[in-house]
C-alpha cells in the first residue's frame, strides 16, 4: 500500500521527471541520456533540437517559434542549464542511492535534485504547460543545455553560444535554472555575476644552504612583500550591484622538505571576484605593476573565468528582471531579493552577447552535498513561477515595449 506521501506526489509531472533525470547518472562530463530525454519532450511541442557535441561535451539548442513569428531573433526567451552532476563522494555516507531518486519527508533525494535537474524538470513542464495554453504565444523558446557546467567549462555553453553568435542568432532573455534561493524557492534572484579571474605565480630565487645568506636568493622572503600589498590592496568600492572586489590567495609553496635549504622557487596561487568597476586588463596591470616595483623574478600564467554582468532593474533595460520578479510575487506572495554573490555560472558566457540574463532556480543548502535534496513543494511552485514568466513576457501585451 502506498503511504500518503506516495500518493500525493505519484502524479506530478515535475518530480516524475526529475527523478527520472536524477536515475541517468551523468557524473560531468557524462550526459547519460538525459538531453535524449529532454529532447523528446520538446520536440512534441514543436521544438526543433540540434544536439552539438565538443569533445567529450554533449550540448541541446533546441528551439520553438510559434507559427506567426518568423524573424530569428524576435525576442527568444531561453531556459539554459546543465545536465552534468558533481561526484557522488562516498557512497557508503549517502542515506539513500544517489542515483536512486527518493522522496522522504517531502524532500526528493539524489545526486543533481537541486543543482540542477529539479530546475530543468521545472522548466519542461512549466514551457509544456505554457505551450498547450498559449500555442500562438509572441517570439521564441529556447533551451540551452549542457554537460559541461561543473566541469571545466570549456566545450559547453561557451562552444554552443560562439556557434549562435556565427550565425547571429541571438537569445533576447535568460533563466539559468542554478539553486539561487536561500530560505525558499523564489527568495533570491542571482540578476548578475562577479568576475573571477585568477593566476598563478612562480617567483624565482635561489637555492642554496641556509647558513650562507650571502649565496642565496630567498624567493619567499622576496615575494611575502608584495603579496602583502596585493592582500591589502583597496581595488575599489563596488556599487549598486556588486561588493567590492575581493583578493584572496588560495595557495602559496616553497621548500624542499629540509629546514636547512632555502628554496629556488616559491608559487602563489590567487583569484579575484570583481565588480564591473573593474576590467580584466586593469587587474592584470595593477598586479604587474606592483610586481614591477618590488622588483622580482618571476613567471605568471592568467586564467580568465569569466567576466562580470548584471541585468539592472530601470525602466529601459530590466523589463525581464522587472515580470521575473513579478512572476515570484505572483506565485509565492513574496518579493525576491536581488543578489550577484556567489561563484560563476554559466550565464557568464551568455550575457556578453546581449541577453538579460538572470539566475532563478530551488534552494541551494545542500547542493554538491552528500545527501543532496529539494523540496518537492519548491519544484512544483517552480514550474508556476517559470510558467509565470513566460507568460508575463510572451504574453501579456503590456511588455511589448521590452524588445
Amino acid at each position: 500500500m502506498k503511504t500518503s506521501e506516495q500518493q500525493e506526489y505519484h502524479n506530478s509531472d515535475v518530480l516524475n521527471l526529475a527523478k527520472a533525470l536524477i536515475a541517468r547518472p551523468s557524473v560531468t562530463p557524462e550526459d547519460a541520456g538525459c538531453q535524449q530525454l529532454i529532447a523528446e519532450r520538446l520536440a512534441k511541442l514543436g521544438f526543433s533540437n540540434e544536439t552539438m557535441v565538443f569533445e567529450d561535451t554533449t550540448n541541446l539548442w533546441s528551439r520553438r517559434n510559434s507559427a506567426s513569428q518568423a524573424n530569428l531573433n524576435d525576442r527568444v526567451f531561453c531556459f539554459a542549464g546543465h545536465t552534468d552532476v558533481v561526484p557522488p563522494g562516498n557512497l557508503e555516507l549517502w542515506n539513500t542511492p544517489p542515483f536512486e531518486p527518493t522522496i522522504i519527508d517531502g524532500m526528493l533525494y539524489g545526486r543533481g535534485s537541486a543543482d540542477m535537474k529539479g530546475s530543468l524538470a521545472a522548466m519542461i513542464v512549466a514551457t509544456e504547460r505554457f505551450v498547450s495554453d498559449f500555442p500562438d504565444h509572441k517570439g521564441a523558446i529556447s533551451y540551452l543545455i549542457t554537460s559541461d557546467e561543473e566541469g571545466p567549462f570549456i566545450n559547453g555553453t561557451t562552444r554552443v553560444i560562439d556557434t549562435l553568435e556565427a550565425r547571429n542568432e541571438k537569445i533576447t532573455y535568460c533563466i539559468v535554472g542554478e539553486p539561487s534561493s536561500s530560505e525558499r524557492v523564489g527568495d533570491v534572484i542571482k540578476n548578475g555575476r562577479r568576475g573571477s579571474i585568477s593566476a598563478e605565480i612562480d617567483f624565482k630565487g635561489k637555492q642554496g644552504h641556509v647558513a650562507y645568506p650571502e649565496h642565496v636568493k630567498n624567493p619567499i622572503h622576496l615575494a611575502m612583500p608584495a603579496l602583502t600589498e596585493l592582500s591589502q590592496l583597496h581595488w575599489d568600492h563596488g556599487n549598486d550591484y556588486f561588493p567590492a572586489t575581493s583578493f584572496q590567495l588560495s595557495n602559496i609553496n616553497a621548500g624542499t622538505g629540509a629546514t636547512n635549504v632555502v628554496p629556488g622557487h616559491l608559487t602563489a596561487l590567487f583569484n579575484l571576484r570583481y565588480s564591473t568597476e573593474l576590467t580584466d586588463q586593469l587587474i592584470v596591470d595593477q598586479v604587474e605593476h606592483i610586481l614591477a616595483k618590488h622588483q622580482l623574478d618571476y613567471d605568471i600564467k592568467w586564467t580568465f573565468n569569466g567576466k562580470p554582468f548584471v541585468t539592472e532593474m530601470s525602466d529601459d533595460a530590466s523589463c525581464f528582471l522587472a515580470n521575473a520578479t513579478k512572476a515570484v510575487e505572483q506565485i509565492t506572495g513574496v518579493a525576491p531579493q536581488l543578489s550577484t554573490s556567489g561563484g560563476t555560472s554559466d550565464g557568464r558566457f551568455i550575457a556578453p552577447t546581449g541577453a538579460q540574463v538572470i539566475e532563478l532556480g530551488p534552494c541551494n543548502a545542500t547542493i554538491h552535498q552528500i545527501n543532496e535534496s529539494v523540496s518537492c513543494r519548491d519544484l512544483e511552485q517552480l514550474v508556476d513561477i517559470y510558467y509565470a514568466c513566460l507568460k508575463n513576457i510572451l504574453v501579456d501585451d503590456e511588455n511589448d515595449q521590452c524588445n
